[in-house]
């Protein structure tokens, strides 16, 4: 596995490269943002650590950036606390966000955990399936509706797979955070607002008026069944 590390910081762009490479990744690195957008490029990277804060374009623009050709993983690298920062990360497509400083130990398990989920073992080479307009292909980790190629994040994918598994179940925010971040993820349920909007914008023809991921008022999300 490839890991983009993408800081200003050199002494923490040294310090994340020694311990990724003490885990066994490969790691390559930025200073600044233009170089990041440049690196990321490259097919074989499998995750970023990206630092909002740097030179040339910062962390947010160059994350929305990458989404406009890559759905890699991106964990968020702040220095700053504050929700609306958090916020406006995920809106851009990051998958993941850590709060400096942070402990290297959680850094390794954030990477982890969202490595195993983009890259899960399959079940069989041709693990294919269909709801309604909607195919997913676990192989590929590909989705297509009205065979029409929808690029999903990989946190994206992990709730509409469990929504299509799981049709006419009512989910609240607290389960969606437990199930596809985890029940030690520090964020709340905000970050499951963001994920199921962006994922409307992306398969709904009108996510204003939602076909297949539909709110349950004062309760949560489920999928429609067909």
């Amino acid at each position: 596995m490839k890991i983009l590390v993408v800081d200003d910081e050199k002494i923490i762009v040294k310090g994340l490269k020694y311990n990724l490479e003490q885990e066994g990744y490969q790691v390559v690195t930025a200073y600044d943002g233009e170089e990041a957008v440049r690196l990321a490029r490259d097919s074989s990277i499998n995750l970023i650590l990206l630092d909002v804060m740097l030179p040339k374009m910062d962390g947010l623009t160059v994350c929305r950036t990458i989404r406009g050709f890559s759905d890699v993983p991106i964990i968020m690298l702040t220095a700053r606390s504050e929700d609306i920062d958090k916020i406006l990360g995920l809106e851009y497509g990051a998958d993941d966000y850590i709060t400096k400083p942070f402990n290297i130990r959680e850094v390794t398990s954030r990477i982890k955990a969202i490595l195993r989920r983009v890259n899960p073992a399959p079940k069989n080479n041709n693990e294919i399936v269909v709801s309604g307009d909607i195919k997913l292909d676990y192989n590929l980790r590909r989705v297509t509706i009205k065979d029409r190629a929808v690029e999903l994040t990989g946190k994206e994918f992990d709730l509409l797979d469990l929504f299509i598994k799981n049709p006419g179940r009512v989910y609240t925010r607290e389960s969606l955070l437990n199930i596809a971040w985890g029940v030690d993820y520090p964020g709340d349920v905000r970050t499951v607002d963001v994920h199921i909007r962006r994922l409307r914008e992306k398969i709904e023809e009108n996510p204003a008026e939602p076909l297949y991921i539909l709110t349950k008022w004062g309760v949560g999300y489920y999928y429609r069944k067909n």
